[in-house]
């Protein structure tokens, strides 16, 4: 019984995979639009996503590949996916508050590198007081000479402060940085520079592409 569940949960896995490969090559050549402003003070109204990775999508054999890949992070991260109690006993904390079209985003310091199966940032929405688990992003300090994901494509987040409570504020060094949140008085967590971010939609369909950095099927949690 345990073998059959087993084979009927990684059929499952590369069936959803296989379906968000399929999006990915039909929407892997879509313009990007802006990211929206955050519902925070300070963000730059020029944010906007770069259109950059495999212009033309992924080859059929890289979609075999990343048909594999994206189960394998399915499996990693499940336990996340309704539970943000759970990220949080790993290790994540919140690092921003809702972006529109977006969601909260959850770090966990100690991850580094990119490993599809080890995230260092969950994207969640927030339904009530209930939490969904919506997508997986990585950051970069520059573009990624090779994608690491097929037909990849990126957005970017202006250099900030963050602060304790998930709010944050754009500086361009760390010394701007007010130590107490402008919005909240929450105290400082970190500063970053300009990054280079890659989100992947693992866990809420985007109709807009697997990596693109908003999703408008988000928009009804914008004020959640």
């Amino acid at each position: 019984m345990r073998r059959i569940l087993i084979v009927a949960l990684s059929a499952a896995l590369l069936t959803t995979s296989a379906w968000l490969v399929h999006t990915t090559a039909a929407g892997s050549t879509r313009t990007l639009g802006a990211i929206p402003a955050a519902a925070n003070p300070g963000l730059p109204a020029n944010e906007r996503p770069l259109e950059r990775g495999l212009a033309s999508g992924p080859s059929p054999s890289d979609r075999l590949g990343l048909a594999a890949q994206l189960a394998a992070a399915r499996l990693a991260t499940a336990r996340y996916a309704t539970s943000l109690h759970a990220a949080k006993a790993d290790g994540y904390q919140i690092i921003t508050r809702m972006i529109p079209d977006m969601g909260w985003h959850f770090l966990n310091p100690a991850i580094t590198g990119f490993d599809v199966t080890k995230p260092p940032i969950l994207v969640y929405q927030r339904h009530g007081h209930r939490w969904q688990l919506a997508a997986l992003e990585w950051v970069f300090t520059q573009t990624p000479a090779t994608p690491p994901l097929p037909g990849a494509t990126y957005g970017s987040f202006p250099a900030a402060c963050h602060y304790r409570d998930g709010t944050f504020v754009a500086a361009r060094v760390q010394e701007l940085c007010p130590k107490r949140s402008p919005e909240t008085g929450a105290a400082f967590n970190f500063w970053h520079p300009d990054l280079v971010t890659l989100h992947l939609w693992l866990w809420y369909p985007n109709p807009a592409g697997l990596y693109n950095g908003t999703n408008p099927w988000i928009h009804p949690f914008n004020h959640s």
